[in-house]
């Protein structure tokens, strides 16, 4: 049984507060896009309840930290009739890069145990499961856009059609953990709602709709501010880091023939819906 588990671009982001637990209240629109893996699970007659293979792009980190396999845990204690699986994970979406690959991948498993074992869960269920592996988790239950606040497991369906618009996804290949990301941000106010701003035409999301990562990864990592200016000087309508980075998306008319001339090393994809 296989899933093709696509990726997600922030349309802005605010950090509103930081809280007590030591999370940050955020708001962004997560919006989903064309870009997949794939995650297969099979039975298992081997002793050991769950392995995991990889393929495509190469994945840093321990086995037990990967979603897929922390999905597969997190049901078995609720339910342990579950069997021995293995599971294959080819990875297409840079880790690391803001487009949610790894918490689509552990959503997509937690829908692979439903199917497979006929668990019958309920959306809610799977929901509450999803947080429990991360806070972009959740989006992919749902996988289509939403505005979301708290952690960004708080989410609201909204009407935001960009299927008249191809996107193009750059990656440098710099690997940004959240953790660092939240300790160089600095919060500032904000006079105008995402949620607001996204039902606005799209030529005005350049001077406002904003990803607050932004600053502070810049001036970091400036080859990641190059992208964004290069992506404007090649006739974006708009273009973004998304989520803490480091990849760099830009919407383009469909019509619009595009050369790129950036370096080999890094990802570029040009995605339409």
């Amino acid at each position: 049984m296989v899933l093709f588990p696509n990726a997600k671009i922030n349309l802005g982001l605010n950090i509103i507060r930081k809280r007590s637990d030591g999370y940050h209240d955020l708001e962004t629109l997560f919006y989903p896009i064309p870009l997949q893996d794939a995650v297969e699970i099979i039975k298992s007659n081997t002793k050991e309840e769950v392995s995991i293979s990889f393929s495509g792009i190469p994945i840093n980190g321990k086995t037990e930290d990967n979603l897929c396999f922390k999905a597969y845990n997190l049901v078995k204690k609720d339910f342990p009739q579950l069997t021995a699986i293995k599971i294959h994970l080819h990875k297409t979406i840079p880790a690391g890069s803001g487009l949610g690959g790894g918490s689509a991948d552990g959503a997509a498993m937690l829908k692979l145990l439903d199917r497979k074992f006929d668990l019958k869960f309920s959306r809610e269920q799977l929901l509450d499961y999803a947080l429990q592996l991360g806070s972009d988790c959740p989006f992919f239950i749902i996988n289509k856009p939403c505005f979301g606040s708290g952690r960004g497991e708080f989410l609201e369906p909204v009407s935001v059609d960009l299927s008249q618009y191809k996107f193009v996804i750059v990656n440098p290949g710099i690997h940004i953990a959240t953790s660092e990301a939240f300790s160089l941000l600095k919060l500032s106010l904000h006079s105008k709602s995402i949620k607001e701003i996204t039902q606005q035409p799209v030529d005005t999301w350049k001077t406002e709709l904003k990803n607050e990562f932004e600053d502070m990864v810049f001036k970091k990592w400036p080859a990641i501010e190059a992208i964004k200016a290069r992506l404007y000087e090649l006739g974006a309508v708009y273009a973004s880091m998304t989520g803490s980075g480091s990849a760099v998306y830009g919407m383009f008319g469909k019509q619009t023939e595009l050369t790129f001339d950036f370096p080999e090393s890094y990802f570029v994809r040009e995605l339409v819906s």
